[in-house]
């Protein structure tokens, strides 16, 4: 039996050693104490270091040949041989790859039998599924699998809008027609919509912004709308030639006549100053909403507007399930969203500055005001009151291109 002091030895050189050597020098080096202690030496430093005693004498045949200890081309990263070590879990468990693949699928197909139909494919439900089919593999190991089988992970993508109209693309096409032939001119050329409506008050608002660190804006736990300040609903109106827009920040209702409001505070604060001697002013929209292109109350406010600035007023609707296409979604929303990201809207003068300090590379200008008048829902359009409005309908889609002239 080997001393104790000896064993105290082996134990204090290996500590003070382990942190440089590495697989191959540690069993080398582990070997050449147990042979200077000679009789028992295996185990001895077998207990001092807490290696095996196999992985001691595979060193102490090593160095029985010394040549084997030489390295050659392709042994001189290796720490093993050729060969060595753990077989891969796809070698010594043929079924793994092909089970997994079977899982994914089955719930991808809508298996209504597969265990993971109803529940979320994450690597650690996964591999919990593998272990009751009976195989010994861990969540690192499916997440390594799963890339080697070319799976990653991915969000939704927005791609499905229902039918599609098969003029869609011809509206699309007249559209760009209308448009360039009005700024040919100099004429204006406005796109219209409604952003989403917002909570008024210190809610949570998505994205993050710079501030010191541990100390986040401290807002609402509970998204329940404050009575006292309510909503706010931006609408805008974006003008394509000029790179500029107008908001008016709603209180209450999206309505035609909001929409139509704010097309005049656009004109009479920007674009009749821009386009003083405008005939005509083209208005694209999408197709629902306030100003939807079934609205009669939406074409009975834009007559009250074309005869009071006394300029032909046309208007080119998308196709129904194309809002998106909407040059003022990804002109100027875009931009007040991101502008505000991670800010409280805390009252109605916060949303107006942060609009109105909205700006972009392009130059982009926007101009808001909060609107005040409340809007009245419900309102009936009659025949008699539809049938005086003054409408020239496009021979092309003329529910969806129409014209709305002055009376006077």
């Amino acid at each position: 039996m080997v001393a104790a002091e000896t064993v105290l030895a082996v134990r204090t050189k290996f500590e003070a050693l382990a942190p440089i050597m590495d697989e191959r020098v540690r069993r080398h080096w582990a070997a050449c104490e147990a042979k200077a202690i000679g009789w028992g030496g295996i185990a001895a430093v077998a207990q001092a270091t807490g290696l095996s005693r196999t992985t001691i004498q595979v060193g102490i045949a090593a160095l029985q040949y010394p040549s084997a200890l030489r390295d050659t081309a392709d042994q001189r990263h290796r720490l093993r041989r050729l060969g060595g070590g753990r077989k891969p879990l796809t070698q010594t468990d043929r079924r793994l790859q092909q089970d997994l693949a079977a899982l994914l699928e089955s719930t991808t197909r809508g298996d209504p039998q597969s265990p993971l139909r109803w529940t979320c494919k994450r690597s650690r439900n996964l591999a919990d599924e593998l272990m009751r089919l009976g195989h010994e593999v861990s969540y690192q190991t499916v997440m390594r699998l799963l890339h080697e089988m070319e799976y990653s992970l991915q969000a939704n993508r927005k791609t499905s809008e229902g039918a599609a109209h098969p003029d869609r693309n011809a509206q699309f096409e007249y559209i760009t027609q209308k448009v360039q032939a009005c700024q040919k001119h100099g004429q204006p050329v406005v796109s219209v919509d409604a952003k989403k409506r917002e909570l008024v008050g210190d809610f949570k608002q998505g994205g993050r912004e710079w501030r010191p660190q541990g100390n986040p804006q401290k807002v609402r736990t509970h998204d329940f709308a404050d009575k006292q300040l309510g909503h706010a609903i931006p609408y805008g109106v974006y003008d394509l030639t000029q790179n500029e827009g107008w908001v008016s920040v709603g209180i209450d209702h999206d309505t035609a006549e909001f929409a139509v409001e704010t097309l005049r505070h656009w004109w009479y604060e920007m674009g009749g100053a821009v386009y003083p001697r405008a005939r005509e002013m083209l208005v694209t929209a999408d197709a629902g909403g306030s100003n939807s292109s079934r609205s009669r109350l939406w074409k009975v406010a834009l007559q009250e507007l074309a005869d009071e600035i006394g300029v032909r007023i046309a208007v080119c609707h998308f196709p129904p399930g194309t809002s998106k296409w909407n040059k003022i979604e990804h002109r100027m929303f875009c931009h007040i969203t991101q502008n505000w990201r991670s800010q409280p809207l805390v009252s109605r003068a916060v949303v107006v500055n942060l609009i109105g300090n909205t700006r972009t590379r392009t130059g982009l200008q926007i101009r808001a005001k909060v609107d005040l008048h409340s809007s009245a829902t419900g309102i009936k359009v009659t025949d008699e009151e539809l049938a005086a409005v003054r409408i020239k309908r496009d021979k092309f889609h003329g529910e969806w291109n129409y014209t709305i002239l002055p009376r006077s």
